[in-house]
């Protein structure tokens, strides 16, 4: 299958290097010069849970005037806006699409620029992935990626995109309903987005703070409870136990947001623990933790600006 995958970051690295090595013809696009180059002269390597493998993959730092079969939009919520304007080359009518971000409402903004019909959402958990140089990324996990369409796609073209990804050797489930995988991933990412990225603390430490501990679990817990008000499928009963599992199975992960922070960039704040205070409001409800720790990245992510 030919594959391109835009955004190359930590995760991309990792769907393209498992991707193209499972046989895909697979290309790359991310902004990142030094990356893309690297990627060109010496290939893509990915280390991890998944093996120590060096692929070559074709490699851009802009769109390529190619179709491809499928689509991995890979960027972060906050560059999709800037992105999905751009893929009309890579798309024809029987081009797949599947975005892969953290949070909810990443999707609404690509299906305005991209066929809806043609459209997927995919939630990957547990991969823990960073960069630790330009053409390499490791990841500490490798749990389950599980695919739904965004709308009228139909299921054996969903089926189609996961028979690829496991072919490469990923867990993957394809599900009706793609609103309640993303509310049970951004109940764990609140739970350690923010309050990672505020403290510097690893999922992990997070998890066994006895001061940001509690903070940690009532964020989850307040966006438990705003699923159930939006009237949200999940079968969650127990969200404490639901976050608990998810730091034990990654303790030494740093989430992206921490990342961003570290290297003084702007995360995804607005499409993680900022759901939670905007899905609130349209059911008339508050949600004071999540609302607290979006106004404290927001204020450190200010502070880029003057330093």
């Amino acid at each position: 299958m030919k594959i391109v995958v835009v955004g190359c970051g930590a995760m991309g690295s990792i769907y393209a290097a498992l991707l193209a090595d499972a046989g895909n013809d697979v290309t790359v696009v991310d902004p990142w010069v030094e990356h893309i180059r690297t990627i060109q002269s010496k290939g893509l390597r990915v280390e991890g849970a998944s093996g120590d493998r060096t692929v070559r993959v074709d490699a851009h730092a802009s769109i390529p005037s190619t179709t491809a079969d499928l689509v991995i939009v890979a960027v972060k919520a906050a560059h999709v806006p800037g992105v999905a304007d751009q893929l009309g080359p890579l798309i024809n009518p029987r081009t797949l699409i599947l975005t892969i971000q953290n949070g909810v409402g990443s999707a609404d903004v690509l299906a305005q620029n991209v066929p809806a019909e043609r459209l997927s959402v995919g939630i990957a958990g547990g991969f823990g992935a960073i960069m630790r140089g330009p053409g390499h990324a490791y990841h500490n996990g490798m749990n389950l990626i599980r695919i739904g369409p965004f709308s009228d796609l139909a299921f054996c073209e969903l089926q189609r995109i996961a028979d690829v990804w496991r072919t490469a050797g990923f867990k993957v489930e394809a599900v009706p309903d793609v609103r309640v995988i993303q509310w049970e991933k951004l109940i764990c990412n609140v739970a350690y987005s923010a309050p990672c990225a505020l403290t510097g603390m690893t999922v992990g430490e997070m998890m066994d703070d006895p001061d940001m501990g509690p903070v940690s679990r009532a964020a989850a817990l307040e966006a438990w409870k705003v699923a159930l008000a939006l009237g949200i499928p999940i079968k969650i009963e127990d969200p404490i136990k639901l976050v608990r599992e998810f730091a034990a199975n990654m303790r030494a992960a740093k989430p992206s947001l921490l990342q961003d922070l570290e290297n003084r960039r702007h995360g995804e704040i607005d499409v993680i623990n900022g759901a939670v205070s905007r899905m609130a409001a349209k059911v008339g409800m508050d949600a004071p933790v999540n609302a607290t720790l979006v106004a404290l990245v927001k204020q450190r992510e200010r502070s880029f600006a003057t330093r």
